[in-house]
């Protein structure tokens, strides 16, 4: 049985990432890639599928852990009956080859250890052959996959595991490096381990060093930017929205979906969290990665891609694995990025925007783009899409996506206007003054004086609560008033966010989810938009205690089993948490409009 969700921790290398349990186990491990195959797979199923153990012998144990202060470097303590040992886990920043290290550390007495290490490659399937090359390093190959193991005591075979038993007293010191290699080149060269361990140190601190964020909760904003990098997949800047895949929504449910891309859907709360923080390298990054994504025809353009802008993302379930807590299917790739969803035009259009504000690039860039995808949008803008949340059951007239159609038209214009750039201005406002009048037609209940999740219904949508981020309309329009008011009624459960109501709103799948964090924080920008901040702080402050031990937060909260839910650790949640704390900390209120088709000043990060 694997650890509950938050008991997880994350160490990664800007390539990929690992998932290590309180009791020192590596469960989740992709390589070389974050949506590689998984060759630590016990998270999704058990120890037969693949983990890496070291932990004490016997049942006399506390644990505590914590991280290296501003790094990615976990160090779990083991207390028992004899003696306490740290066990110290990193993955150096991407070199290559790709290299996990644990260090132990005797700290009192003596401790007797236990290591296991169960290779399976293929999410699981597939037992590697494993050669002896020396007294201290063992080969694992399938097909064009190599791990090497290099360690400071021997280990043999059992089993089909690696295993061995060893104590370490107070003072000493032992190392073991699992590296990454294809299987056809030669072993990975040996890495010195403290020199690793200390450019590992000097590299994040260094990292986190440039922020300029200064509000009551650093410590939590430095720990969601550290999350936010090391999702990162270096070599193009794409941002994974998690490491994980098929880690559920509702537990033993088939809410269960492969997190392991790039959604566009991410890309202003992404660029504003890194600009609001003065990670302008990062910014520029993500941007071009978005551009480079984007380019082609904009009637092909989707929802995700790859880390380096793949599109074939084809969704395939995985049999033999029997899902975290026996949630199943487990889900490989995702079918989503073949569905229609209008918000991302907004999106990529705020975003370039947004980029053209904060002087990431000439003001002509992109621009060329824009004007393709704004074409397209004026074709389609009136069409039915899945949305936001990307249901299965059907293409409706969903709210929030035809608001983002509204935004594109918006920050385009916006653009033109500001920077001197060529386009048909005079249709472009016609359009999206066509779009404000048909959403507010069509999306607003005037009997309930709320917007609804999409036209002709009467559910509601947590998305909603973007309309006055976006500058949709001012926050004291009453519509808006009534519309925060009615989620609050309606969808917010012991004081969360759902994204929407699964009892009542067709989605295509059997109801019950938990509560959207990044939902929560949105609620938090609407209260200070609203200038009620004492309620904003509050909400901040309750969706921070929901953070496990190391300050890492999934996609959902279960408020009846008092649980994280979904992939983990989440950016979108992590994103919401900067974004939100950057408002707080501002002097003016964010989403100061100064015209119903203009958003000026403080205005608040969103992810719509």
């Amino acid at each position: 049985m694997p650890a509950r969700i938050e008991d997880y921790a994350m160490i990664g290398d800007l390539g990929t990432a690992a998932l290590i349990s309180r009791d020192g186990s590596i469960d989740w491990l992709c390589w070389p890639r974050f949506d590689s195959d998984a060759c630590f797979c016990a998270l999704l199923g058990g120890p037969e599928q693949g983990r890496w153990q070291i932990a004490p012998r016997g049942d006399s144990i506390r644990i505590t852990r914590r991280y290296r202060p501003n790094t990615l470097i976990l160090e779990t303590r083991f207390e028992t009956a004899t003696g306490a040992a740290t066990v110290i886990d990193f993955m150096p920043p991407r070199e290559s080859p790709s290299h996990l290290v644990r260090i132990i550390q005797g700290e009192r007495g003596h401790v007797d250890l236990h290591g296991e290490l169960i290779v399976r490659f293929g999410y699981g399937a597939q037992v590697p052959w494993v050669t002896r090359v020396d007294k201290h390093t063992v080969r694992f190959i399938s097909g064009p996959d190599m791990l090497v193991l290099r360690s400071s005591v021997e280990l043999h075979g059992e089993d089909f595991k690696t295993v061995g038993d060893f104590s370490i007293a107070a003072g000493e010191r032992m190392a073991f490096v699992l590296s990454y290699g294809a299987s056809h080149e030669p072993l990975p060269e040996a890495i010195d381990v403290d020199a690793s361990l200390a450019a590992t140190e000097k590299y994040w601190t260094d990292w986190i060093g440039h922020s300029n964020i200064s509000c009551p909760w650093d410590e939590a904003v430095c720990r969601s930017l550290i999350t936010l990098k090391a999702l990162t997949y270096g070599p193009t800047g794409g941002m994974a929205a998690a490491p994980t895949t098929s880690l559920p929504e509702c537990i033993g449910g088939p809410r269960n979906w492969d997190y392991r891309f790039c959604w566009l859907r991410d890309a202003t709360l992404t660029l504003l969290a890194l600009m609001n923080a003065g990670f302008y390298e990062e910014a520029h990054a993500w941007r071009d990665w978005l551009l480079r994504a984007a380019a082609g025809s904009p009637n092909q353009i989707q929802i995700m891609y790859g880390l380096g802008g793949e599109r074939r993302l084809t969704e395939w379930q995985v049999s033999w694995l029997p899902g975290y807590e026996h949630s199943r299917p487990v889900r490989i790739g995702n079918a989503a990025h073949g569905q229609r969803q209008l918000d991302i035009f907004g999106e990529v259009i705020d975003a370039l925007h947004q980029a053209r504000e904060g002087g990431l690039a000439p003001m002509t860039s992109g621009w060329d783009l824009e004007l393709a995808l704004i074409a397209h949008l004026e074709t389609i803008w009136h069409e039915p899409d899945e949305g936001i949340w990307e249901v299965r059951s059907g293409r409706e007239h969903f709210t929030h996506s035809k608001a983002m159609a509204w935004l594109a038209f918006d920050r385009a214009i916006k653009s033109a206007e500001r920077y001197k750039l060529p386009g048909p201005l005079d249709r472009w406002r016609a359009t999206r003054d066509a779009i404000h009048r048909d959403v507010c037609a069509h999306g607003y209940d005037a009997e309930r004086n709320t917007f609804v999740r999409a036209y002709g219904s009467r559910e509601l949508d947590a998305s909603l609560l973007l309309l006055p981020a976006i500058g949709f309309l001012p926050p004291e329009d009453p519509r808006i008033v009534g519309t925060i008011a009615a989620i609050e009624r309606d969808l917010v459960v012991d004081g969360f966010v759902l994204r929407y109501d699964t009892r009542t709103a067709s989605d295509g799948l059997p109801p019950g989810e938990g509560v959207f964090l990044a939902c929560s924080f949105w609620l938090a920008d609407a209260y200070l938009m609203l200038g009620r901040r004492a309620e904003a702080v509050a909400l901040f402050e309750r969706l921070l205690a929901l953070r496990n031990d190391l300050g890492l937060l999934s996609e959902q909260y279960d408020p009846i089993g008092g649980r994280q839910v979904g992939n983990f650790p989440q950016a979108f949640s992590h994103l919401a948490l900067v974004n939100t704390a950057s408002n707080l900390a501002h002097i003016r209120k964010p989403a100061e409009q100064r015209s119903q088709h203009a958003v000026e000043g403080a205005a608040p990060a969103h992810a719509g």
